[in-house]
C-alpha cells in the first residue's frame, strides 16, 4: 500500500522536484491516480488500493464505489465514518449466515468487512492514543481470523519471538488440488514463499494481493510482520527497526524446521516499503534461494529529504533537533493537505516517534548501499511501476547496483500495471514475479 504521502512533506515547502533520469526506461512519475476515486489526490489513492482488493477476495466493487461517493474531499473523519458503516453492514451480513451451511458466503463477507475495517482506521494515526486506532484493529483480525477458519484448509497463526517483540505468522498450504502444479507434489516438501508488507499496509493484505496466486501455484505461502507494521505496532509497541534480519531470521529459522517446506526453496518477497526491508534482510539472512522487491527501494529516507528546500535539507544536516522540528509542525499545522498530513501522522506513528527528526533520523538507519547489496547472495526480481512516484529512480539504481543478481521488471502503464506496486494489476504482479521464482527454483545454481 501507499507510502507515498510520507514522501510529500517536501510540498509543505512547496518545493518541486525533477523525476531522475533513467536510460531506455520511461518513468512518468504522476502523483495522479489512474482512477479518480476522488478530487482529493490521497483519498483517490487509497481508494484504488483497497479496490485493488476485489482481485482477491478482499473487497467488492460496488462496495467500495458506494463509499467514494460519500466520502468528503479532505474529510479523514468522512473517511473513517463511511468505511466504519459499510463495514459493519458487511460485517452483520457476515455474521447472519449459517456458516456451517454457507461457509463460502460467510467467509467471504467476513473478508471483505476486514478489509473496511482496515480502511477506516487509515487517516487515524495523527492521534496516537485515538482508542479507535485498536478497537478498529481488533475487528480487523476478528473478521479475518473467521474467515480464515472457513477456508477448506485454514491457515496455522503462529508467534515467534523476536529480540524484543513477537512476530506474528500465517503459514498458508495450498490446496491439495494445487499441489499438482508444485515439482515437489503432495505430501512433499514445497516452495514458499515469504511476503512482507510495508510502511502502512497490513499483513492480511497479501493474501489479497499475492497470496491465493502463490496458493494456486501449489506453493506455502507465509507472512509475517515486524516492528512498525500494524500488529507488532499495536502489540509490542515498537516502530520500525533498521536490522529488519532480526525480522526475518527467526521466520527463516522456523520454516526450516518445517517438514512441508523445501528449505533449498524459500524466497522472501517485500511489497511497497518492504521492496526496501527484504532486500534489507537478506543483507545478513543467506538462506534465501530469491527475493523479490516490489517496488524495489534503497532509501525512503533520501527521497524524503531530497523533497526539502536545500536550507532545510541544511539544518536536518546540521543536526539542529529543535529547529527542525519546530520549522516542520509550523508548516503541518497550516496545510490542508491530506497527503502532507498523512504522510507525517503515519510516519511518525509507525517509527514511534513524536519528532519529525527522529523519524528522519530513524529512516536513514534503514537505507541500503552498495556493501550491503555486495553481500546478497541470491536472485533478486526488481520490480519498478511507470507511474510510480514513490521513489523514482531507485528500483533502477537498485537493478544496476545489484548487476547479476537482478532481474529488472517494469510494470507498465499502457496496461493499467504502472501503478506503485502494480495495485490494481495484481494478476500481472503475480504473473511476473511467481513464474521468474518458478524459473529460480528450478535452476541448478539456486539449489545448494
Amino acid at each position: 500500500m501507499r507510502l507515498g504521502s510520507s514522501l510529500c512533506v517536501g510540498a509543505l515547502f512547496t518545493l518541486a522536484t525533477a523525476s531522475r533520469s533513467i536510460p531506455n526506461v520511461t518513468i512518468t512519475n504522476s502523483t495522479t491516480s489512474i482512477y479518480q476515486l476522488s478530487s482529493d489526490s490521497e483519498f483517490a489513492f487509497v481508494l484504488e488500493t483497497f479496490l485493488s482488493f476485489a482481485n482477491g477476495g478482499g473487497a467488492a466493487t460496488g462496495e467500495i464505489l458506494r463509499a467514494a461517493s460519500q466520502i468528503k474531499p479532505g474529510d479523514m473523519e468522512s473517511f473513517y465514518r463511511e468505511f466504519k458503516y459499510l463495514a459493519d453492514q458487511i460485517a452483520d451480513q457476515a455474521t447472519s449466515v449459517n456458516a456451517t451451511r454457507f461457509p463460502v458466503s460467510a467467509r467471504e463477507a467476513h473478508l471483505r468487512a476486514s478489509s473496511y475495517y482496515r480502511a477506516a482506521d487509515f487517516f487515524l494515526h495523527g492521534n496516537a492514543s485515538d482508542p479507535r486506532i485498536q478497537t478498529l484493529w481488533d475487528s480487523v483480525l476478528d473478521h479475518y481470523d473467521t474467515a480464515m477458519k472457513l477456508l477448506p484448509d485454514p491457515p496455522e497463526q503462529v508467534e515467534l519471538d523476536g529480540t524484543e517483540f513477537k512476530i506474528p505468522i500465517y503459514f498458508y498450504s495450498p490446496p491439495k488440488s494445487s499441489h499438482a502444479n508444485a515439482t515437489s507434489g503432495q505430501g512433499k516438501r514445497l516452495p514458499t514463499i515469504l511476503i512482507g508488507s510495508g510502511y502502512d499496509e497490513a499483513q492480511q493484505d497479501t493474501y489479497h494481493q499475492l497470496g491465493k496466486e502463490i496458493l494456486a501455484r501449489g506453493w506455502n505461502f507465509v507472512t509475517y510482520e515486524g516492528p512498525g507494521q500494524p500488529t507488532v505496532r499495536r502489540q509490542s509497541n515498537i516502530g520500525f527497526i533498521p536490522d529488519w534480519w532480526n525480522v526475518v531470521t527467526p521466520v527463516v529459522d522456523w520454516l526450516r524446521t518445517r517438514d512441508d517446506v523445501d528449505t533449498d526453496r524459500i524466497a522472501l518477497g517485500g511489497i511497497s516499503f518492504g521492496g526496501q526491508l527484504a532486500p534489507l534482510a537478506a543483507t545478513r539472512e543467506h538462506r534465501l534461494a530469491a527475493v523479490l522487491a516490489i517496488d524495489g527501494m534503497l532509501d525512503l529516507h533520501e527521497r524524503t529529504l531530497q523533497q526539502f528546500p536545500a536550507s532545510i535539507q541544511k539544518l536536518y544536516q546540521s543536526g539542529n533537533k529543535t529547529a527542525f522540528d519546530a520549522i516542520v509542525w509550523e508548516a503541518y499545522k497550516k496545510t490542508t493537505d491530506t497527503s502532507q498530513i498523512w504522510g507525517i501522522d503515519q510516519g511518525l506513528w509507525s517509527f514511534k516517534t513524536s519528532s519529525p527528526f527522529e523519524w528522519m533520523t530513524k529512516m536513514n538507519k534503514m537505507a541500503i548501499n552498495q556493501t550491503m547489496l555486495d553481500n546478497i547472495t541470491c536472485p533478486v526480481f526488481v520490480a519498478s511501476g511507470q507511474d510510480d512516484h514513490i521513489a523514482p529512480g531507485q528500483p533502477e539504481r537498485m537493478a544496476r547496483m545489484l548487476g547479476d543478481k537482478a532481474y529488472y521488471h517494469l510494470f507498465k502503464n499502457n496496461v493499467g500495471a504502472g501503478e506503485h506496486c502494480a495495485i490494481g494489476a495484481e494478476p500481472q504482479l503475480a504473473m511476473a514475479t511467481m513464474d521468474w521464482l518458478d524459473e529460480v527454483f528450478e535452476s541448478p545454481t539456486s539449489r545448494s
